[in-house]
């Protein structure tokens, strides 16, 4: 016999987490299903764990620009206390009691086990078999995407679970891929005296935003004594105890005692079921409406939409589900200023269209690049101050539709040019503003000042 339930959330990451909770709150009858820790990703082994290293290794850097700006000093790392923050702080060594008792101190109902849809407003999870009145939402994450080379599936490679976990760091590491994850990890490490190598098939850092953004990367982390091999494939990977070869097609033969593979993330959709819904379980992602609604009272939220793997947007579109399933108003989803942010030093945010996007999509573009280390602050900053601002204008509609900020707290930067893409703002309308001096940010003005076709 199926058991009648309001909703049931297959998946307890920050979207399913957030949605179930909202709608327990509401006073529905709301069963959440996770197979491993709720919360998911985010605050276990990503973003939050992530971050600590990265505060933990910032701190090594600011330390070590001291020489000529403030006198002396002496950097000794020591990873005990990021190994242990991570452990005690934020993960309680991997145990998600409190968040489920947050979950359930909401009135709603934990399930342990992987969820699967049997139907239409079906899923059977933990052995048992829930129908529901209202609907299901989907929020099942994503997991690392590992690419078919030779080799690889035969050696124990890290991804960014054991990365964040790991009680010391390696004396060295290849890390594959140089997106987000893995030229974050990789500088973090490196401050702590690992030596890396970063090894990205395309022809830049950070291939998914500006150019100029991977081509600062880059030169920050080589700067640093990081090693960095773009436009490299690997053809091969051996292991043999001591550590791994990493062989790209170029014939050269790549050493360390650890490889991290960070080349991207894929929706996790291929066993839940979907085929009984009529949807099809080898698609990349879940085709969503304005509202999240994959299907007739099924919904979905976080990385199995396809629209970025980021909490922040989980967690939008798990409150835009929440408000249809209660039947509030709201406005639809609306991509068009989603932000992202690397959290490397400098850091680079982003958010709506790069410039190539821009004129994929046929717009009349003009682009602004200013460059930090010209502006004020940037100058006054000296050590640790590269970075630049980079705007793309939709010059028929006299609007901005992309910007790039990198440059110290250049995620925080973004903010008021996330808000002028959300909103539209005229471009002459961010020209006569005033712009607090000295700051990062009136780098913007000068970024204004550069619109050029």
């Amino acid at each position: 016999m199926a058991e009648q339930v309001d909703v049931v959330v297959i998946g307890m990451g920050p979207g399913g987490e957030h949605v179930a909770g909202r709608l327990a709150e509401a006073g529905l009858d709301v069963v959440g299903v996770e197979a491993e820790l709720v919360g998911g990703e985010c605050p276990y082994w990503a973003c939050v764990p992530s971050k600590m290293m990265i505060r933990a290794g910032n701190l090594l850097a600011e330390a070590r620009r001291v020489p000529g700006m403030a006198g002396s000093a002496r950097v000794t790392p020591d990873w005990a206390p990021v190994a242990a923050r991570i452990r005690d702080d934020a993960t309680d060594d991997w145990d998600d009691t409190v968040a489920a008792d947050r979950f359930t101190g909401k009135g709603g109902r934990l399930v342990r086990g992987r969820g699967r849809l049997a139907g239409p407003g079906r899923v059977e999870a933990g052995g048992e078999v829930f129908e529901v009145r209202r609907g299901v939402v989907v929020a099942t994450g994503s997991r690392p995407q590992i690419p078919p080379v030779p080799g690889l599936d035969s050696v124990p490679y890290w991804t960014n679970r054991d990365a964040v976990s790991a009680k010391e760091p390696p004396r060295s590491l290849l890390v594959l891929g140089g997106g987000a994850v893995g030229v974050e990890l990789a500088q973090a490490y490196a401050r702590f005296g690992t030596a890396v190598t970063v090894v990205e098939a395309m022809d830049r850092l950070l291939p998914a935003e500006e150019p100029e953004a991977g081509e600062l990367v880059a030169r920050v982390l080589g700067d640093e004594g990081l090693a960095v091999r773009t436009a490299a494939r690997a053809s091969g990977v051996r292991h043999d105890g001591d550590g791994f070869t990493l062989v790209l097609e170029s014939g050269e033969e790549l050493t360390g005692q650890q490889l991290l593979v960070a080349t991207g993330r894929r929706p996790n959709i291929t066993d839940i079921g979907l085929e009984t819904v009529g949807l099809d379980p080898a698609a990349r992602s879940l085709r969503t409406d304005g509202r999240m609604l994959v299907a007739p009272g099924l919904w979905a939220v976080g990385d199995v939409t396809g629209h970025g793997a980021f909490t922040h947007v989980a967690m939008y579109e798990a409150e835009i589900v929440a408000r249809a399933v209660l039947g509030e108003p709201g406005p639809d989803a609306d991509y068009r200023a989603l932000p992202r942010a690397t959290f490397t030093d400098p850091e680079v945010g982003a958010v709506g269209l790069t410039e190539h996007q821009a004129r994929e999509k046929g717009l009349t573009v003009r682009t602004g690049l200013a460059q930090l280390p010209s502006s004020a602050r940037g100058w006054i900053h000296k050590a640790g101050n590269d970075g630049f601002v980079k705007l793309v204008e939709d010059a028929g509609a006299g609007v901005l539709v992309g910007a790039t900020t990198a440059g110290p707290a250049g995620g925080e930067v973004l903010y008021g040019l996330a808000v002028a893409v959300q909103a539209r703002v005229p471009v002459d309308g961010l020209r006569h503003m005033i712009y607090a001096y000295p700051t990062f940010h009136r780098a913007v003005e000068d970024a204004l000042r550069e619109l050029r076709p």
